[in-house]
């Protein structure tokens, strides 16, 4: 029987990273919950064995009943009635399995009704769900809302909404407008208080919300009258069952068909303000946007996988000429260039999970007792990575989603452009990737202060460190030749001292940064399991040496009059 997570050892392989030694510790507080909890680990090998039985449940589940429902889902979708969303109806087979298999809640700690499994883990989980159906992927990791009710709500709130999505209600994050969209500052919704009640009351509209009729979400919403930009706003907690938000309109979108996207209107709904008053965008919409842009990474990898799974598939039945066209070298050129996308985007967001997962716990712990100096150093070092690689994350696995979808339709050819066949599907559902939860032009806003300051550089330099098997080492050479170049065009862009020269270029350092970057990581772990990541290091190495010579040459004949060549008027 398919499992859609042991049937990929490469999963398995980042579970046991290294790193998930003290990732397990910091999460576990070194196995004392044991004694409080029965589901709790006793030790590492315990923790992990958990783990790895959680994704096969999981992997049983996605390939077994979400990935067969998918195509159902798909043509149905959601519709409204009266003012209320319905779910496409395997949707609610998918959800209700879900449920029975305990995959609600998860992240979030036992004394709530969690499995306190860490963001490593949560991401596999979610990577393996969205290669079934990446629009139940929506509504499924929409549950990592709760994360920042977790971290910025009272002990009050968290005993009260926890407990519900562990036990499997839905959320969403209710954040853009008809007027705001990636420009955040701009939301009005009005939040006012109400004396009487002791209470808040939302007032507006909210559009593009996934999962939209959610049973708890959490609101960006204006809090101090007169202001019109991120300091007036609040974040609120708005629970179904109070009333008071109408499905207005299910948006009819091009993929993720499954995943209902609405716009709603809040008439004096009932609100709870989470945390305080002001933070609502500076603060807490930065930690939910962080939270929603792995798991967009996490959804990519996901929907990679499946589309090298169906142009894999396709490629060994299909004959021309006599010939298969798996032994075509423009089609396995094709297969190859997609396989190591996918190893190498899979090593970025597992890395960025991982590092995630140890600045979280710690921040966790932190609420208990004081940190040690060393802990406070492990805390700000991890931050700093976590940070520096999840728009990375997001962006380069978002764009690689598209492309191996793309190729996938390539590989059936004209069976591609037909309903039927699932990669068209797939090449639907991938194109938001790149789009929501910040565009992948937003993502270069956010690492390109990384790459300019130096941050990417010490990572790639502490990288370049390390050794690999004997066999990979010429490899690695041309990688350290491919950072003196991005070391070069980065100087010859700050050099340029002109804003737009930089702002314009800044793509270019991006996916050069994203290259390497992943150029070592699957160097890293081709050392480790050749047998699984020999021949994807040897095409992604290749595969990015081509494209950062490319933006080098691009970067270095680039003057600050080429620009109007670009401009439209």
């Amino acid at each position: 029987m398919a499992n859609y997570y042991s049937d990929h050892p490469e999963l398995e392989f980042h579970l046991h990273h290294p790193l998930m030694k003290r990732i397990v510790e910091l999460k576990e507080r070194d196995y004392t919950e044991a004694e409080k909890f029965e589901d709790a680990p006793v030790d590492f090998e315990d923790a992990i064995a958990n783990y790895d039985k959680l994704l096969k449940i999981t992997g049983d589940v996605a390939a077994n009943i979400i990935a067969p429902n998918s195509e159902s889902v798909d043509l149905e979708g959601p519709h409204l009635e009266n003012g209320r969303m319905i779910y496409a109806s395997k949707t609610y087979e998918n959800y209700d399995a879900a449920t029975k298999a305990g995959l609600w809640g998860v992240d979030m700690p036992r004394r709530y009704g969690g499995l306190n499994v860490p963001m490593t883990t949560f991401s596999m989980l979610s990577e393996v769900i969205s290669a079934a159906d990446s629009s139940f992927q929506n509504i499924w990791s929409l549950q990592s809302c709760i994360d920042t009710l977790y971290e910025f709500g009272s002990e009050e709130q968290r005993q009260k909404y926890i407990p519900r999505v562990c036990a499997g209600e839905s959320m969403s994050m209710d954040l853009t407008e008809p007027d705001a969209g990636s420009d955040l500052q701009r939301v009005m919704l009005k939040a006012t208080f109400d004396e009487k009640e002791n209470c808040w009351r939302l007032n507006g509209v909210k559009r593009f919300i996934t999962n939209g009729d959610s049973d708890i979400h959490l609101v960006l919403a204006r809090s101090e009258e007169g202001t019109r930009d991120g300091r007036g706003l609040s974040m609120f907690i708005y629970d179904k069952r109070n009333g008071g938000v109408d499905v207005r309109h299910i948006e009819h979108k091009l993929g993720i068909h499954g995943s209902p996207t609405c716009e709603l209107t809040y008439k004096n709904a009932k609100a709870e303000l989470c945390g305080s008053t002001r933070l609502g965008l500076i603060k807490y919409v930065m930690a939910l946007m962080n939270g929603a842009r792995l798991g967009i990474a996490a959804q990519s990898v996901g929907l990679s996988q499946e589309a090298y799974n169906e142009a894999l598939a396709y490629a060994k039945e299909r004959a021309q000429f006599n010939t298969k066209i798996i032994d075509m070298p423009a089609v396995y050129d094709m297969l190859a260039r997609m396989k190591a996308k996918l190893d190498a985007g899979r090593s970025l967001l597992y890395q960025t999970s991982r590092y995630v997962d140890i600045y979280k716990a710690l921040e966790d712990i932190q609420r208990e007792r004081k940190l040690t100096p060393e802990e406070r150093d492990e805390l700000k070092k991890y931050s700093r990575l976590a940070d520096a690689f999840t728009p990375m994350a997001k962006g380069m696995n978002s764009e690689y989603a598209n492309q191996n979808a793309y190729d996938a339709i390539s590989i059936h050819g004209g069976s591609g452009f037909i309903m039927e066949y699932k990669c068209q599907r797939l090449y639907r559902d991938a194109r938001i990737f790149s789009i929501y939860e910040g565009t992948t032009q937003l993502q270069v806003v956010a690492a390109i202060r990384y790459i300019t300051n130096g941050t990417y550089s010490a990572i790639i330099r502490e990288m370049l460190d390390k050794e690999v098997s004997e066999d990979l080492r010429p490899l690695k050479e041309r990688v350290a030749a491919m950072f003196g170049k991005l070391e070069t065009a980065t100087a010859t862009v700050k050099a340029s001292a002109n804003q737009d020269v930089q702002d314009f270029l800044a793509r270019r350092l991006y996916d050069m940064t994203g290259d390497i970057l992943m150029s070592l990581l699957i160097l890293d772990d081709a050392t480790v399991s050749p047998d699984l990541f020999s021949k994807s290091a040897n095409v992604y190495v290749r595969m990015a040496e081509a494209e950062v010579n490319g933006h080098f040459e691009y970067v270095q004949n680039f003057k600050a009059g080429d620009l109007e060549y670009f401009k439209t008027r």
